[in-house]
């Protein structure tokens, strides 16, 4: 998928519909307040988040160990990209 805009930073959420529809494909139908209890129990919301930025940082590691150059696009250079 193509990157649409130069980012500084990522993002990530998931979201009480995130969680209906994971459960719906299990064959559970929660309530949303049930969802929200599930999501905030024994602090899962925080264990979840720490996890997603534990994959996000081992997904950038295994990145950057297969690539021997970053290639920096500089939209102001009229000379392209910059393999630094």
């Amino acid at each position: 998928m193509p990157d649409r805009k130069p980012r500084e930073k990522v993002i990530t959420e998931k979201t009480l519909a995130h969680l209906t529809q994971f459960a719906r494909q299990m064959g559970r139908s929660p309530t949303p307040e049930e969802a929200l209890d599930f999501l905030n129990q024994n602090g899962r919301a925080y264990e979840m988040w720490e996890r997603m930025m534990q994959a996000g940082e081992d997904y950038i590691k295994s990145s950057l160990q297969t690539r021997t150059s970053f290639v920096v696009a500089r939209p102001s250079s009229r000379h392209g990209p910059v393999a630094v």
